[in-house]
Order: C-alpha cells, then sequence, then structure tokens
C-alpha cells in the first residue's frame, strides 16, 4: 500500500486537508515492496502473484500515480466555500476600485497549469498559497493577452481591432527619448540583456481563481513515446536509435487538469494616471477597455490560457450570463459601500436612528416582522439610549420613528405601559 513521506505522528487521514497540500505534502504515491515490507521510495509497489502458463509466482511493478492523484484531486465542503469566498473577495474588490475591466468566461475544454512545476510525478500543478486551491497567475493573463494584442496588431488575423506596433509615443529616460507603441504602454516594455529602455506597462492582471465545476479535479495521462531522444537512451524495442521517431516505449504521465465547464472570473486594472502621462489618448474615453476586450475575444478564439493550448487545453468563452449576474453583484456592493459612506458622515445618534430604519424596512419588505425579530430588539436599544441624549431634535426623531415602527409591529403587552412611559419622557 503506498504511503506519503511523512512523521508518523501525523497519520494518514488528509481528507480536510486542501488539494494544494494534498498534491504537494501528503501525496500518498511512495511504494513498498509487499514481500519483505521494504520502502522503495519510487511511485511504485512490488507485488507478487501468479502469471504466466507455468503460473508462477512473479513480481509486478504496480503504479501508484494515477491512485494518489485521485486522491488529490477531490474538493471538500470547505475548499468549495473557500473558492467561492475568494472569488467573492476578487468582486468585491473590482467592484470599488476605479479604472477596472472585469470579464467572465467559461472553459469548454479541460484547463491544466503549472505542469512545469517540480513534482516526484514529473509534472506539477499551481495551487495558491496559502489556500491550496488551482489558480491561473496574473502573468499567466498577461501573456496571453499580450500575444493576442500583437497578433491582432500584426493585421494577420484581418480586422486589427485598433491594435498597431507602431511607436508612435515617446518618453524621455535620462538624456534619450524612447520610443514605445501602444503595446508597450499597456503592458510594459521589455529590452535586450544589458539595455536600459524597459519600462512598466499600465495595466495589472489579477490571479483567476477557477470556480471549478463538481467536487474534484480531473486526472489526465499524457503518452509521451520521446523518452529515448529526450533522455538520450538506447534501447532494442526503440530501435536503438537516439533520434526522435513515433516508435519509442510509451511513457504514460498523469497531471491534473481543471474539468470543463468551470467558471473564470478575469479582473485587470489600469494605472489611469501612468497612462495618461504616457499614452493619452488610450486613456482618453477609456479606450484602452476596448482594445482589451477585443485581445481578450480573441485570445478566448484562438489562444486559450494555461498550458498545453495546442492542444487544445485552456479554451474558454466569454460568459454573458455570469457577466450580467457579476454586473447586479457590482451594484449591490457599490450601493452598501455608498450607504455605509452616508452613515460615516452622520452622528452617532443619527447613525442610530438610520441603521434602526433601514433594518425595518429591509425587515418589512420580506415579511419578516415579529416579536422575535431584531427589529424589536434594537427598538428597545434606541428607546432607552435617546432618553440619554441632550439633543431635542435627536430624541424628536427617535421617537418619531419609534411610533412609525410600532405601526407595524405593536409593543408586547407586558412593555407596552413601560414603552409609552419611556417615550412620553422622550417627546417632553
Amino acid at each position: 500500500m503506498p504511503m506519503a513521506a511523512l512523521p508518523k505522528y501525523l497519520g494518514d487521514d488528509f481528507a480536510q486537508a486542501s488539494p494544494g497540500l494534498r498534491f504537494g505534502m501528503y501525496l500518498p504515491v511512495w511504494g513498498k515492496d509487499n514481500k519483505t515490507g521494504e520502502t522503495l521510495w519510487t511511485s511504485h509497489d512490488l507485488n507478487y502473484r501468479e502469471a504466466g502458463r507455468d503460473r508462477q509466482v512473479r513480481q509486478f511493478k504496480d503504479e501508484n500515480k494515477t491512485q494518489a492523484l485521485n486522491q488529490s484531486a477531490r474538493l471538500n465542503a470547505n475548499d468549495r466555500q473557500l473558492m467561492e469566498k475568494l472569488a467573492q473577495r476578487q468582486a468585491a474588490a473590482a467592484s470599488v476600485l476605479p479604472q477596472m475591466l472585469s470579464l467572465q468566461a467559461r472553459s469548454i475544454a479541460p484547463f491544466t497549469t503549472g505542469l512545469g512545476n517540480e513534482h516526484p510525478l514529473e509534472n506539477g500543478f499551481a495551487f495558491l498559497n496559502p489556500y491550496g486551491l488551482p489558480y491561473l497567475p496574473g502573468s499567466g493573463v498577461k501573456g496571453v493577452l499580450r500575444q493576442a494584442a500583437r497578433e491582432l496588431a500584426s493585421g494577420d488575423w484581418g480586422d486589427e481591432r485598433g491594435w498597431n506596433q507602431q511607436p508612435s509615443y515617446t518618453l524621455k529616460m535620462g538624456k534619450e527619448p524612447v520610443h514605445f507603441s501602444m503595446i508597450d504602454a499597456l503592458f510594459g516594455k521589455e529590452c535586450s540583456m544589458g539595455g536600459k529602455e524597459q519600462m512598466r506597462g499600465a495595466l495589472s492582471f489579477w490571479d483567476v481563481i477557477p470556480q471549478i465545476k463538481g467536487d474534484r479535479l480531473e486526472v489526465e495521462v499524457m503518452t509521451a513515446h520521446q523518452s529515448h531522444y529526450y533522455q538520450k537512451k538506447r534501447d532494442d524495442r526503440a530501435g536503438n536509435s537516439d533520434s526522435p521517431h513515433e516508435s519509442g516505449q510509451p511513457n504514460p504521465i498523469n497531471f491534473l487538469s481543471v474539468p470543463p465547464g468551470s467558471g473564470f472570473a478575469f479582473h485587470v486594472q489600469c494605472h489611469q494616471a501612468l497612462l495618461a502621462r504616457i499614452a493619452p489618448d488610450l486613456a482618453e474615453a477609456d479606450r484602452w477597455q476596448g482594445l482589451l476586450q477585443a485581445a481578450f475575444e480573441h485570445a478566448f478564439d484562438w489562444l486559450g490560457f494555461g498550458a498545453k493550448t495546442a492542444v487544445g487545453y485552456g479554451s474558454l468563452q466569454r460568459d454573458a450570463q455570469a457577466e450580467a449576474a457579476m454586473k447586479q453583484a457590482f451594484e449591490q456592493i457599490q450601493a452598501q459601500a455608498q450607504a455605509q459612506a452616508e452613515l460615516d458622515k452622520l452622528s452617532d445618534e443619527q447613525r442610530q436612528i438610520k441603521e434602526l430604519e433601514q433594518l425595518f424596512l429591509a425587515t418589512k419588505d420580506k415579511g419578516g416582522l415579529d416579536a422575535g425579530c431584531p427589529v424589536a430588539t434594537q427598538r428597545l436599544k434606541l428607546l432607552d439610549d435617546a432618553l440619554g441624549w441632550e439633543s431635542p431634535e435627536y430624541r424628536q426623531q427617535a421617537a418619531d420613528l419609534l411610533r412609525r415602527i410600532a405601526k407595524d409591529l405593536p409593543w408586547a403587552k407586558k412593555r407596552k405601559q413601560e414603552a409609552s412611559d419611556k417615550l412620553a419622557r422622550l417627546m417632553a
């Protein structure tokens, strides 16, 4: 039975650990010789069973990779809740920050990323620390969109959609002027080794947290036939040749992927002051947003995101329904932020009156006014607190609100006389 390379006191139940921890730290992949009990520190077990015409007991190497990856691929309830909260946190920040472009997309093919990360199973995966959930780094988004912009600007794809590669802008760095294009202005300008003409772009790309469909990642397999070429190993079964050809021995390699149908939210922030300084026409009327949307659409149609895009992985399409929901959520967040800003301007007395009024109206709209609702509790507090206020104006406002509430939520019989007496003192 395979095991993880861990101290025994940690046990062997990691069902509540994140996928990132189960993949990187707690992966039960290390095999043992089931005859001698020796730990092998390989990804296979040595098992013994009868085989062949003579029914002799023979030794078999049984791989543990697929089973181990399947164990790390599960998402528990905490993972799903955390994944949703991270997306909500990003959306809340994006809704109140200026100069943001947000798009929603849905995958129509498996998505994988971070395969080049080091891992005992040869292919890694990108998990966001400390959450242990799959993610697409913002740098990966930026790279795809820069390539999309270059392809559109080349004119090879028909309509340039406003992009071009002309060095139309100039910025003085030191004593020498530097000429750069709109792609450089938005994505940054790179220079050759030892050059000094590098500059940052106006756009910042946020990490993307995929909203995974279902309750697990997928375990896929690629079957390389060129190990004799890459590792320069001569083998009779590969024709004793180290040149690349398709007659080599297959080498199945498992890796993780995000299943199709998962949601992706892209958020891009523009440094408006920088863009207005280095490329004013791109900042004017938010022209950069139209250009970037064109680059996104080109990337969705022709490029894909993440790894293995050449064979179809990472294909996404824009999700209009999700964007409408995101827009509605943005409006709600902005309305709440505005309401909170207005509350912050009020005195403590006014704020207490306003908060109770908002709670009363919201509860009334939902049909939830009853003796046990929060309104009943809060109005008692307001009544007691208002008796200590010095301002006659605030005392009168509190009394008016309490009488208004009493029309829809009468006082309880045992409190009616007491409340009536306090209201009379409040208005005296």
